[in-house]
Order: C-alpha cells, then structure tokens, then sequence
C-alpha cells in the first residue's frame, strides 16, 4: 500500500512552505497522516488528500474514486460543519512538467480545502489532558442531539444487514494480526457480536420503521469535534460508503462514547449519554438502549481493526492502542445484571449532584440513566428547564402522573439491560412504595437511598446553587420540614457533608 510516485511527489509539494506562495514561504507546514488520508496544515489553511489505498472497507486506489471521495467528503460535511469546510482544489501538472497547486495544468490529484483551527483543541486533546468540563460536555450532549436530529433518515433495511459483514470484516482482519489478537479470542468476540446482533435484530428492525436510522456523522470520535469559540463542531464524517456512514442515531453516538471510555473519562461519557436522552427526547427512547453495549463493542471492534490496519503498526503504541480497543470491545459485551437506585431526600440534600456521581458507577457502561422528577415535570408542561412553573403545577395529582413517568421510564430502561437512577423527593410512605413495586414487578434488583442533613444545611445549598430544574426555595425547604417521612426501608444517607463524602456513605450504604 506504498503511495505511487506521482502521490508521492504530490505530498512533497505540499509540505514546501513555498507551494503556498509569498505569504506562506515562511509558515511551517505540519503533516498528519490516518490511515486512508494526509492532512497538511500551512498558515489558515487545511489541505487533505486521500492516499491511493484500498482497505477492506474503502477503495482509493484510482484519481476518480479518490475526486469522488472529496465531493462527497465537502458535501457531507458542508452539513455538520459548514465553517469550516471551503472548496475543492486540484494539483496539477503543469506544461513544463512542474506540480502546482490550483494550477491551470492537468489534474493529477485533488485535496479538501479548509479552514485551519487550533488542533490542540481537538476533545481528543482536551481530554487527554482532563479539561473537559461539564460545560463544554453539556454542548457536546446537545451539538450531537441536534445533529441526529437534523440527519435524514435512511432505508434501514441495507445497514442492519451490513452489521454482520462488519463482523465479519473485523475478525478477518484480527486474523491477519495474529501477534496482536490470539485466534481464540478472536472466535469469542465474533460469537458474541454475532449474537447479540441476532438478539438485537428485531429492535433494530422496529427503529429503523420509526426513522432512527440515518445517515449521521459514521466517525463520531474525539479525535473529530473541534471547538470553535468554545462550542463543539464535529468534522470529518465519513463520506466513502453511504452504508458505513449510516446507522441507528445511537450508534452514531456510540463511537463517542466509547472514545470517552477508552480514555478513561467514564463520568464524562455518562454525562454525554444523560444529556443526549435529555435533548433528543424524539430519538432516544428507553427501549433502544438495549442495543448500546453492543453498539459501542461493535464501535470499539471497528477501531482496533483500523488501528490495525496502519502501515506503522509495528509500533508499541499503535499496536498496543489496538489491543485496549480490542479488549474493550470484549469487555462491553460481557454479562451485566441491570439495578435501579431510587435517590429520595428533601431539598437541598444534594439528590441529584448524588445521582450524578453515582450513575457512571453502575453497569454496563457507560452508566446509569438518571430520571429526575424535576425535569420530567418541566417537560410536561413543555418549558425549559430552567424557567419556574407556577404552584399549581405542583398539586398532587401531577406529583402523581410525575412519578409514574419517571418510574415507568426506569423500568423500561432495566427490561432493557441497563440501569437506571430515580431522582425524586420521595417524602411520602405512598411515592416510596410505588417505585418498589414497580421494580419488583420488572424483576429488578432495587435499592432506595434517602438523603438526611439538617435545614440549615439545606437552606444554604437552595440559596446558592446555580439555575437548576427544581423550583424548590428557601420557602419550599422550610415548609418540606413538616412533610411526615415516617418509617422506610430505604437506607438513610448523611449528606451534610461534601458530595465526595455524600457518594463514599451512599456507597456503603448499599454494599
């Protein structure tokens, strides 16, 4: 998979400061190579080019399919990141022989121009060096919500039988390393995809007639969000294969959570899956969450394969970044036995700061989903959730139909094989019981926590957090000191203490 000469020749042209005339004579050129192409940045400007390849799953090997790449590599990313992405432009040979840059002469290759950003701030880089902050992972949760919701649904039929090829595809490549992946092992991690994709299969079917199938961004990884003026603007979707590039919305975000994983930014990834649900209310149902572990193995599979696929493989490195993704794609299909955690407590205990520190902790990964009355009951009424609904919204009745949907949302989400947490007040002997009878009609394993710390405590917690989804004041506080908890089996919880202390006592609370 050596380039040809002339490529060759195309890639030292446009590592010469000069090919970038008088202004850029003096700029640095940086040179990025993947596996299927070669990104030169000089000054303000991009320039990516295909390498004459070909892959089991792509073929740049002719000028044609590599031109028609970048056309479609402009289209496509023309809707995610329109910012950033100019125009196509072609090096050519010109009459006495010389290679140009945009020239007048005759095409011999073509490159993907765009406009340069500050690489260190790729979230590869953030998180690498632990700055991705609960903010910018907030954006990161909606940017991709609303990007799934602008993608165009697609036939599902063509994708979901593609899953099995991809398989398919990865074990054959894992058996051309040997050195890297043992044979048996590479049998299991097959076995196990393939059955979980028949399990699967049904769901899939049933998702893509309500249009959760469509043609999203195909390489949603770290390494492919930029930040630009502090927002998150994914780059690079996948533009050779129309197949490849599709899928379930939540295999569309399962790459980036699994990036997350596989970086060790677990917490981060559980919140980017609890923001998501909280956008994308029209594509994220309970049910599909069934097929996430399997989304994200198949994600990491796919990653070791490509990693594998490198000319410097032989690099401790490459060939050990491999085997984490390898292992990792094993690892996400392995058996887990779904809880949910009903959190309870008055206001100002510090419920859902609880909740949220919590649910990373529980399998599969990445985590808990987190259902907190608060934001449900702002969602009924169709406002944000930060704007204050008046007293009537909280009378009995709705509480009520509050808690029956928080509730039934957990238990579906448990049915499903993943866990969840339920964020409510929980005062009252009635609210308590209905939550443990609905797990235990789901055949879940439950555990109640109720939060204790004194009222002045919580009225200095209600008074100085930011803008949050309950309503609860100073006001609400004192007048929850009359509420009659009475006796409960749920675990009480001191959580007059720091968060880090409130999570080490619920933590021994339920072992």
């Amino acid at each position: 998979m050596r380039e040809p000469p002339s490529q060759q020749a195309v890639f030292e042209l446009l590592s010469d400061p000069a090919t970038y005339g008088a202004a850029g004579a003096a700029t640095e050129v940086k040179r990025h190579q993947t596996h299927a192409a070669i990104v030169f940045l000089a000054g303000d400007r991009v320039l990516k080019v295909k390498r004459a390849v070909r892959y089991p799953f792509l073929d740049f090997s002719t000028l044609e399919k590599r031109k028609a790449a970048c056309e479609a590599e402009l289209n496509i990313n023309r809707k995610f990141a329109p910012q950033l992405y100019r125009r196509l432009v072609p090096i050519t040979l010109e009459s006495d022989g010389a290679l140009a840059l945009d020239g007048a002469g005759k095409p011999v290759e073509w490159a993907v121009e765009m406009i340069r950003f500050d690489e260190d701030k790729t979230l590869d880089r953030l998180a690498a060096r632990g700055e991705l902050d609960d903010s910018l992972t907030a954006k990161l949760a909606a940017a991709v919500a609303a990007m799934h919701e602008r993608a165009e649904a697609v036939e599902s039929g063509l994708w979901i039988a593609a899953l099995e090829q991809f398989i398919r595809n990865n074990t054959t490549i894992f058996h051309r390393h040997a050195n890297l992946f043992p044979g048996r092992t590479v049998e299991v991690l097959e076995r196990q995809s393939l059955s979980a994709l028949e399990r699967l299969r049904p769901l899939l079917i049933e998702r893509g007639k309500q249009g959760l199938i469509r043609r999203g961004h195909g390489d949603l990884h770290l390494g492919n969000i930029a930040t630009l003026n502090g927002e998150p603007v994914a780059f690079d979707a996948l533009e050779f294969d129309l197949i490849i590039a599709s899928g379930d919305v939540l295999y569309d975000l399962a790459f980036l959570l699994m990036d997350l994983v596989e970086f060790g930014r677990n917490a981060t990834a559980n919140q980017v899956l609890n923001g998501y649900y909280g956008a994308a209310r029209r594509l994220s149902d309970c049910d599909g969450i069934a097929a996430l572990p399997f989304f994200m193995s198949l994600r990491a599979a796919i990653r070791a394969m490509t990693t594998a696929s490198r000319l410097d493989v032989t690099k401790d490195t490459v060939a050990q970044s491999a085997q984490r993704y390898f292992d990792l794609a094993l690892n996400l299909l392995a058996p887990s036995k779904p809880k949910i955690i009903g959190i309870g407590g008055l206001s100002g205990t510090g419920k859902s700061l609880l909740a949220r520190r919590f649910a990373p902790l529980l399998a599969p990964l990445p985590g808990a989903l987190v259902f907190r009355s608060d934001v449900e009951r702002k969602v009924l009424y169709g406002v944000t959730e930060y704007e204050r609904l008046p007293p009537e919204a909280y009378r009995t009745e709705i509480s009520e139909r509050v808690y029956r949907i928080v509730i039934d949302k957990a238990v579906r989400v448990a049915r499903a094989g993943h866990s969840a947490i339920v964020d409510a007040v929980f005062a009252t002997a009635e609210e308590r019981a209905a939550v443990e009878t609905a797990v235990a009609g789901a055949s879940v394993e439950f555990c109640g926590l109720f939060l204790i710390t004194d009222l002045t405590t919580r009225l200095r917690r209600v008074g100085v957090r930011a803008p949050d989804a309950s309503d609860a004041d100073a006001e609400v506080a004192r007048k929850q000191e009359e509420l009659a908890i009475g006796a409960t089996s749920w675990e009480r919880v001191d959580a007059s203490g720091s968060p880090e202390q409130t999570l080490a006592n619920a933590l021994a609370a339920i072992t």
